[in-house]
């Protein structure tokens, strides 16, 4: 199948097509540039750590990385529809353009809504180069209560005041969406989408799996702590805000990423080898 413009449709007219297995496709090592490579392996390392970790929804929710500039158009990439995330890997990935329609050779197809809301993200900001959206339990617990992520452990105060919200419009196919989108976000890292689920934004994979990190467990924690009879113990926003600062360093480039990305790649590799081919 080739590069296509909407790729649901050529499913359509395509009664029993089956969906390739990622480790039968001939690696794009050396066909693409150094760079490109170097990010597929980082983003189809990105999809297996989010499945290690539990956080995955079948073939559902995506993780997009910004690629280098080709010739003034922006590329991403993404996960082909139908490849679980804990099988992912660098070839199998699928380049698509703004609107995540694919523009590079691939046996895969996409869901170009599946796009719409990192889109809105990777042409609005400059530093999102890398966006993470889950739709996780917890998270999708908190995502739904009145009081959004509550000041109730550390966790949530190391992400707390960088979140933001985006009310429920449906299922993001609207890409009228995306303006709203992106105005509700700002210039903050995290954000959560109402009755919807989580997501980050980082300058790389690293530091958008490190905040995820922080905000998944800092949702889990609040639904265990509400799980008690007793209203869970709140700290004052100034607190938050002193924690904030404490904990800013963790996700600059070069410092947090570099403490905690190596050794995620080396448990990586025990546990689930393979995303690098």
């Amino acid at each position: 199948m080739s590069a296509q413009t909407n790729n649901m449709e050529a499913v359509d007219q395509e009664p029993g097509f089956s969906v390739p297995d990622p480790l039968s496709l001939p690696s794009l090592k050396g066909k693409v540039s150094d760079e490109e490579w170097r990010l597929r392996c980082e983003l189809a390392a990105t999809y297996r750590l989010t499945a290690l970790y539990g956080w995955d929804d079948l073939i559902f929710t995506h993780i997009s990385v910004r690629c280098p500039d080709e010739g003034g158009k922006e590329r991403f990439l993404i996960n082909p529809y139908g490849v679980l995330f804990d099988e992912m890997t660098a070839t199998c990935l699928v380049k698509v353009d703004v609107d995540g329609n694919v523009v590079a050779e691939t046996p895969y197809f996409s869901n170009p809504a599946g796009f719409t809301i990192h889109s809105a993200l990777h042409m609005a900001r400059d530093d999102a180069h890398a966006v993470l959206h889950l739709h996780t339990p917890h998270g999708v617990a908190v995502s739904a209560q009145q009081g959004g992520l509550r000041r109730y452990t550390q966790f949530a105060m190391n992400v707390h005041d960088d979140v933001a919200y985006h009310e429920y419009e449906g299922v993001a196919t609207d890409h009228d969406e995306r303006e709203r989108i992106v105005k509700d976000m700002g210039s903050h890292g995290l954000l959560i989408l109402r009755n919807h689920g989580t997501l980050t934004v980082g300058p790389n994979c690293a530091i958008a799996f490190l905040r995820m990190y922080f905000l998944e467990q800092a949702c889990r924690a609040q639904i265990m702590a509400q799980s008690d009879t007793k209203e869970p113990r709140e700290q004052p926003p100034e607190m938050g805000a002193k924690v904030l600062q404490q904990t800013a360093p963790a996700f600059i480039p070069g410092l947090g990423d570099n403490l905690a990305w190596p050794g995620l790649m080396r448990k990586l590799k025990r546990q689930n080898p393979g995303f690098d081919v």
